[in-house]
């Protein structure tokens, strides 16, 4: 009897989980005005099995997928705004991500090694510290029906500094299977080559999806389901690929913006399927987190996550006039980039097929996660408040 009582709570672990997160969204919301992904983010840690044990270890398998399609889906949008043009336009703003970025890599990676981590694990650090989580960003801009420079240039910024973080990312992959095994074959088809075909595969599918729409008529009417159909076809063909399943979607994205296909306000988000599936991306990630690895690089973390905000805000002020706002947008703009985990987590997934363990060895990663994670978007929620760019009854 008890081998049956413990059967059924695991298989009804992971739905009761998201309803529990779910509610504990709403009510901060509604009470206390916090970004449901905040909400969603403690209530997967709480659950997790290094904490109540809840919720069984998530690596791999269905969740996993899933938790793949749900920040596919994020991506693909993020991608989908993305506006070339403006960026051809004003090259300044693609000069900012780059600084930021960069300056955020040489950061991470300098207070990484002044604490004794040795040279691989420290440039994954660093390169994972590039990025600000699309999913954090995008899900606060859309809850707070937020428009304006402020807002647009922390979608942007975030895009590009996900493209660039997965390039560096890659690279450093490459370089590490360089040194332990010697083949130079398997460290090129890791990272260029890798990089090269998921960004192919995402743009094939950004030219397909729209041509099939515009073959059958069916451009506004079924444009939303069919683009959530071909990021799940997309996200299940590169991770059974080996390939880069957030590479590909952000791709996919912005070519099926450029193909001329509009998605309407009330499509943002994917609707209700992009709604739970959202919930189940920030339970997931936060559920991958122990405890124990977060309190042992907690010291380390606190470190490296002062470096990083102060590093954006300080690339976003410096730029800010010259790309065509005032200091304080930019600084506004640099704070709104704050938040790192989802991106970070599915990113060290991916490495695991390749025998580097590095998410059970980077403990300062865990600990960056579990704050931002929670902290991040409720940091960039602020800044577009501040920025004037929220609508008025999103804020109440």
């Amino acid at each position: 009897m008890p081998e049956l009582s413990l059967e059924l709570l695991r298989d009804i672990a992971w739905p009761f989980a998201l309803i529990l997160a779910w509610v504990a969204g709403e009510m901060g919301h509604r009470w206390l005005r916090l970004p449901r992904i905040s909400c969603y983010g403690i209530v997967g840690f709480a659950l997790a099995a290094g904490q109540a044990g809840l919720l069984p270890v998530t690596r791999g398998g269905p969740m996993a997928l899933l938790a793949y399609v749900a920040f596919g889906l994020i991506l693909f949008e993020l991608g989908y705004r993305i506006n070339l043009s403006w960026l051809r336009a004003n090259p300044w703003i693609a000069l900012t991500s780059v600084l930021e970025s960069g300056g955020s890599f040489a950061a991470t990676l300098a207070v990484a090694l002044a604490f004794g981590m040795t040279t691989l694990p420290a440039l994954m650090l660093a390169a994972l510290s590039m990025s600000t989580s699309p999913a954090a960003v995008l899900r606060v801009a859309n809850e707070l029906r937020s428009s304006g420079q402020v807002t647009e240039r922390t979608l942007h910024l975030s895009a590009l500094s996900c493209g660039l973080a997965v390039i560096v990312f890659k690279s450093v992959v490459g370089y590490g299977l360089l040194v332990s095994i010697g083949s130079v074959l398997q460290a090129l088809w890791s990272s260029i080559v890798v990089l090269a075909i998921s960004a192919g595969l995402g743009a094939l599918f950004g030219v397909v999806v729209p041509g099939l729409l515009r073959l059958f008529g069916r451009l506004e009417r079924d444009s939303t389901l069919a683009f959530a159909l071909g990021v799940i076809a997309l996200t299940a063909l590169t991770e059974a690929l080996k390939f880069s399943p957030l590479l590909a979607a952000l791709a996919f994205g912005i070519v099926a913006r450029h193909r001329r296909v509009v998605l309407s306000q009330a499509q943002r988000n994917f609707g209700a399927l992009g709604d739970m599936l959202t919930v189940l991306l920030f339970v997931f990630v936060a559920a991958t987190i122990d405890w124990r690895h977060a309190a042992a690089g907690a010291v380390l973390a606190l470190w490296i996550m002062l470096a990083r905000i102060a590093v954006k805000i300080a690339a976003s002020t410096l730029l800010a006039r010259v790309s065509g706002v005032t200091w304080r947008k930019g600084a506004l703009t640099g704070l709104a980039l704050t938040p790192l985990s989802v991106f970070a987590i599915l990113l060290l997934e991916q490495s695991r097929h390749l025998g580097l363990a590095l998410l059970d060895e980077m403990t300062a990663i865990m600990a960056m996660v579990l704050a931002l994670e929670v902290i991040g978007p409720v940091i960039t929620q602020r800044a577009l408040i501040w920025a004037g760019e929220a609508a008025p009854q999103a804020e109440r």
